[in-house]
């Protein structure tokens, strides 16, 4: 098995949590929506208001 990284790979949470949401591919943005509403009955306050940032900037794209 290979490390490679291609256009397609999906950067992990904790590596976006510096990163702009605006910077974040549609990619990103809606898989980690699904994961994070999945886990929505246990997130945080820090983690739901990531999962309110995630959904507006879906929002602000479409």
């Amino acid at each position: 098995m290979t490390n490679a990284t291609t256009s397609t790979d999906i950067r992990r949470i904790h590596e976006l949590n510096e990163v702009k949401s605006s910077a974040w591919t549609n990619e990103e943005l809606h898989y980690h929506q699904r994961v994070m509403n999945d886990l929505s009955p246990w997130l945080n306050a820090q983690g739901t208001a990531m999962l309110g940032q995630i959904i507006q900037e879906i929002q602000k794209r479409d």
